[in-house]
């Protein structure tokens, strides 16, 4: 009888049976894909900043070297360093002594062509009056013109060398050129001071510490990416933690290769009110060159992903993680359309409408294979973090 039953009714078991074995496949499909965990990485909201980093050394904006025209020793020394100078305050003297002598000397030559300029102008005046009433020869007359214009000649050649002289022994008292601090004494009491072929240096006066400047080297590969009037930040080990401030003032044209490397040198303007910087200081410098505000970002490993396979099926092959984000959205994995704006060492800038608070970036699952390891391997977790600026 059972038989029977069963003859009759064996198409309704075999709908049954296999209704039961797809429902528990999808059932068993259905729990794998619940149980998939996926990998993430948070969506943050905040500025961004693209910056250019270099070192520097900050340099009084206006330097003025103080030399000697003359030599001789150094008989007293007035200030010392970061002596506050005025102009024509007196800095320095050289022992004045050889100095007074050519003094001496010019002065005497120049009285001695003055007395023959004298005689030989009365010895001419006698001449010319003997020719007019024809005592003396015409030749006689020019001889003594000649001879007075010549010593008139040497009256001002003996006037100049005094004057010279003078101005020399005026020298031996080196005085302050502009207002400012002396950063650098290059000489001591006693010391003598030839400047028979090159000027020698005796101070350094820094016409004003308050306004500073770095001058620092950028790579050719970052150069066209600087701007005159950019914000710059830098810091200096003698302040650990507090960070100054500074514009961009130059781009110079003058390229350096060092090891092979092109450079350019940027002049960065710094205010020092405060005084808290002195020069030769190291700085390390960031230049902003672009900053966005109020920005959706996410750290740069977060954009290694290369395929979206295991993650959400897309049939367009316009649709590429290059393009796209896979997004964790309330439980749902979703396709948002992006581009990359700023990028940092550590950030990327995502430029899209449809990013909302909350949603977190697929970068792979669990248990997910790299595409370049073998099938009998053990695979790792794709887009793991790692990256870096790109």
């Amino acid at each position: 009888m059972k038989r029977n039953w069963i003859k009759r009714h064996k198409w309704w078991i075999i709908f049954i049976v296999a209704f039961a074995v797809v429902f528990v496949a999808l059932r068993i499909t259905a729990k794998k894909v619940e149980s998939k965990k996926f990998v993430t990485m948070d969506i943050t909201h905040g500025d961004i900043a693209q910056t250019v980093t270099a070192t520097g050394e900050i340099m009084p904006v206006n330097t003025v070297s103080v030399g000697s025209q003359v030599s001789g020793t150094i008989e007293e020394i007035f200030v010392d360093y970061n002596s506050q100078v005025k102009k024509g305050d007196k800095l320095l003297t050289i022992e004045p002594s050889v100095l007074q002598a050519s003094v001496d000397e010019a002065k005497a030559s120049l009285d001695s062509a003055i007395s023959q300029r004298n005689f030989a102008k009365n010895e001419y005046d006698r001449n010319k009056t003997l020719y007019n009433d024809g005592f003396i020869a015409r030749s006689e007359m020019e001889k003594s013109q000649t001879t007075y214009e010549q010593a008139e000649s040497s009256v001002v050649r003996a006037q100049s060398q005094y004057d010279k002289a003078v101005t020399n022994l005026g020298y031996a008292t080196i005085v302050s050129p502009v207002d400012g601090t002396v950063i650098s004494r290059k000489v001591d009491k006693g010391q003598t001071v030839a400047a028979s072929f090159q000027t020698p240096d005796l101070f350094y006066i820094a016409e004003d510490l308050t306004k500073m400047q770095i001058e620092t080297s950028v790579s050719e590969a970052d150069i066209g990416m600087i701007k005159p009037e950019q914000s710059v930040t830098f810091t200096v080990d003698a302040y650990s933690g507090q960070t100054f401030n500074g514009s961009v003032r130059q781009v110079r044209l003058s390229p350096t290769t060092t090891s092979n490397v092109v450079v350019y040198t940027v002049v960065i303007d710094v205010d020092n009110a405060d005084m808290k910087l002195m020069p030769g200081m190291t700085a390390f410098v960031t230049i902003v060159v672009a900053q966005a505000k109020d920005a959706w970002k996410a750290q740069n490993s977060a954009f290694l992903i290369r395929s979206f396979d295991g993650i959400i099926e897309t049939h367009d092959e316009s649709i590429k993680p290059s393009n796209h984000l896979a997004i964790q959205r309330d439980g749902k994995i979703i396709l948002v359309p992006y581009q990359k704006g700023l990028t940092t060492a550590t950030e990327t800038q995502i430029v899209s409408n449809e990013i909302m608070d909350g949603d977190k970036i697929v970068i792979g699952y669990v248990g997910q294979k790299s595409k370049n390891q073998n099938n009998n391997r053990g695979g790792g977790m794709m887009g793991g973090p790692g990256g870096g600026r790109r």
